[in-house]
């Protein structure tokens, strides 16, 4: 078994190729990299970088988007601190819920009536990875491909989160939080993923949370019953979707109950507003337009149901 310093370091390795160059400040500096560096170079950058910044606890470093340094993310990292962004006022808001709730229309709806950054799924990387389509194979064989979407899923959902914001607030299709707690759940519940690949990723997130700022302002759950998501899952018919069961949707559906519902299942994130989505696509849009300024404003302080 490989020691945990070497794991923990392939992982960080693994998460500074998703982020992009690195500049060091304070009191150390490193040339900068060149724009097409490879992204094995780049976080080969930012391993040492956060190995110097281990090493001398009140360090701090600067990350920007391809050589774009007039918008540098400051960040810091402690020992016993996470690794967070500097946002100040800015705020995160996450749309739940099964698949084919509504979600993509959600944010469709603010995209075009606000002015707020809005962050879909990542799926068409969950399709292509280099050529290949774990998503499609999960849906194929999740016993055999469910531990490498997930993995997969949570590197780029942890991206999603911590990437710098280009407005006041954020709104998310799901969160890394979903991924864990919903998906990754499902698949170890259902006797499709074996134990040690459940722990393995439960260890991952837990440093996530642990380490990373991957918190979130509000929820709003979709509310959707799985007979409404199964008839829009079969009128959109997408590629992936078509070998998916009613009993699976009915099993997310479970689940989402028991976490943001119920709350008997994982710590809840946030506030939660609970929108019911079983509705056509005309009342829904009706429905954002009577809750903009409800979900906007944020009920930060308790949960909004």
């Amino acid at each position: 078994m490989e020691p945990c310093w070497l794991l923990t370091a392939k992982f960080l390795l693994v998460v500074a190729s998703t982020l992009s160059t690195v500049s060091l400040g304070a009191e150390k500096s490193l040339p900068h990299p060149k724009p097409h560096s490879s992204s094995v170079d780049q976080g080969l950058r930012l391993l040492s970088l956060l190995i110097m910044a281990f090493r001398k606890p009140n360090s701090a470093f600067s990350v920007c988007n391809m050589c774009n340094c007039k918008t540098l993310v400051k960040y810091t990292f402690r020992r016993g601190e996470k690794l967070k962004q500097k946002h100040g006022s800015d705020l995160l808001i996450c749309i739940e819920g099964n698949i084919a709730s509504g979600k993509t229309t959600c944010l469709d709806y603010f995209a075009k009536n606000t002015s707020i950054e809005v962050l879909t799924e990542p799926v068409s990387k969950w399709r292509n990875v280099r050529g290949h389509n774990p998503l499609g194979l999960m849906y194929q064989d999740a016993s055999r491909w469910g531990i490498t979407l997930q993995t997969y899923v949570q590197l780029t959902m942890l991206d999603q989160h911590i990437k710098p914001m280009i407005s006041p607030i954020r709104m998310m299709e799901r969160s890394i939080h979903s991924a864990k707690y919903i998906f990754v759940e499902n698949l170890y519940r259902s006797g499709r993923m074996p134990e040690v690949d459940y722990v393995v990723l439960t260890e991952w997130f837990e440093w996530i949370i642990k380490n990373m700022d991957v918190s979130v302002d509000l929820i709003v759950y979709l509310q959707t019953s799985p007979e409404t998501c199964y008839e829009r899952l079969k009128r959109r018919c997408r590629e992936e979707e078509k070998v998916i069961p009613m009993e699976y949707l009915a099993a997310i559906h479970q689940l989402y109950e028991e976490w943001l519902i119920k709350q008997t299942m994982f710590k809840v994130p946030s506030p939660v507003l609970v929108l019911q989505a079983d509705h056509d696509l005309q009342d829904m849009m009706e429905k954002y337009e009577e809750n903009q300024d409800r979900i906007l404003t944020l009920c930060t302080r308790q949960h909004c149901v």
